[in-house]
């Protein structure tokens, strides 16, 4: 790889596992990487050339750290709670930042951004409101099942279904317990269709790089349907470019967002998109993955960039995206680990002799423990497959080949995954 950035300093903010591969290929670039977060063992520090257990929300102790270390730029990782401080620290020390006080201002917190995209025409799920005091009043206004969840947290962190006015006084508390702002919605519970709208930024270019369905676990009820993977492209992006695209590159323009990458999460639901959710980063889902193997460009590598120069380079966005992925098609399998320590994994080298596998990303392995408090969150994702097939036939029979031959035992023998998505639905087959 180029030696145009041999030495330079970059402090990536946020250690989690999906931060890694960020960090590594920042290491390829010839980057000293330095990682900074509030947990000794995160996953990113075993890679980078330093690492420092200054909390990412910690804004002044980051700022003396970059001083300390004299670092080149500042970036965040893949951790939407830390971009409001990825923000703060980059304009007090003049390093280039794509995101502005005024996108966080937006994108931070869940009903903020709600609010926006209605202005734009953009739906959200339908509300309820309650507050803290639980008001008997609001609370009989409430048509359940309902999501309670925290305003400012991710990846089904602090997020409960309701069935009953009964379940509403935990769950608002697990929300506000999982809440920096102690701040949480009440909204309908969907359950429908759901999608993910994945955009890349360049000067003021904005592109749907990627458009695809998610497929989400029914297995864990009252506990966010964690996602189980998805197929690209979007049976429905047609429609999606024809009554939602626009409004959303108007919305982006608005408020300034002019590099970057941004996830839109989305449910469909009687030819109606409802907009659940954003990230104004990389994803741990990792969509960049297959854009990088069809597109050709690496949105890692251009916000690493971008970190450094100012610049996210001369590759021209317009005539490199693709939505429609040049024919071909891909899909996410994730494996999800119900609670118990790992004893055995079987099936997953597999993935090292197959063309049509990019990449897997694994988080947990043999030996790991997987507490009760991860159940109902990305945490219990053990690994995720990122596959790429000509046809969609092809793809299909990819899918059923890796959900049938992998499998986990806990040292009792006892089998952890959950079930995969039906494969023959999700793509029409």
């Amino acid at each position: 790889m180029s030696s145009e950035f041999e030495g330079k300093k970059l402090l990536i903010l946020g250690g989690n596992p999906e931060t890694t591969a960020l960090v590594k290929l920042a290491n390829e670039m010839g980057i000293k990487t330095i990682v900074t977060s509030g947990r000794h063992t995160d996953d990113a520090k075993k890679y980078s050339w330093k690492s420092f257990d200054v909390d990412g929300m910690d804004v002044p102790g980051v700022i003396a750290l970059a001083m300390e270390e004299k670092v080149d730029g500042v970036l965040v990782g893949v951790a939407d709670i830390l971009v409001p401080s990825y923000c703060k620290v980059c304009n007090a020390l003049g390093f280039p930042c794509y995101a502005t006080q005024q996108i966080v201002d937006v994108f931070a917190f869940k009903d903020v951004f709600k609010a926006t995209c209605e202005r734009y025409g953009i739906h959200g799920i339908p509300e309820f409101y309650l507050d803290a005091d639980l008001n008997d009043r609001d609370i009989d206004k409430i048509v359940f099942p309902v999501m309670v969840k925290p305003v400012d947290n991710g990846g089904g962190v602090g997020m409960t279904v309701c069935y009953s006015k009964e379940d509403l006084k935990p769950a608002v508390e697990k929300a506000l317990e999982a809440s920096k702002k102690k701040r949480f919605i009440v909204e309908k519970y969907m359950q429908c269709e759901d999608m993910g709208m994945y955009y890349t930024f360049k000067d003021g270019q904005c592109s749907a790089s990627c458009i695809y369905d998610r497929y989400t676990t029914d297995e864990q009820p009252g506990l966010s349907r964690v996602c189980l993977g998805g197929t690209y492209p979007s049976k429905h992006m047609k429609e999606y470019f024809e009554r939602m695209h626009e409004n959303a590159v108007m919305m982006f323009k608005d408020i300034g967002i002019r590099n970057g990458v941004l996830m839109l999460s989305a449910f469909y639901e009687n030819g109606e998109f409802y907009v659940y959710d954003t990230g104004f980063r990389l994803q741990g889902e990792a969509p960049h993955l297959l854009i990088k193997e069809i597109q050709g460009f690496d949105q890692r590598e251009m916000l690493i960039r971008f970190a450094l120069t100012g610049s996210e380079g001369k590759m021209d966005l317009l005539s490199s995206d693709d939505p429609y992925l040049r024919g071909k098609w891909a899909a996410t399998l994730w494996f999800l680990l119900k609670e118990g320590r790992i004893g055995k994994i079987e099936g997953l080298d597999k993935w090292k002799n197959d063309k049509n596998i990019i990449a897997n990303a694994q988080r947990l392995y043999e030996g790991d423990n997987i507490p009760k408090e991860w159940i109902g969150n990305e945490k219990q994702v053990m690994t995720r497959l990122y596959i790429v097939c000509d046809s969609k036939q092809e793809l299909g029979e990819k899918l059923r080949e890796y959900m049938d031959c992998v499998k986990v035992f806990d040292t009792n023998g006892n089998d952890m995954l959950l079930k995969g998505f039906d494969v023959k639905k999700a793509l029409e087959l």
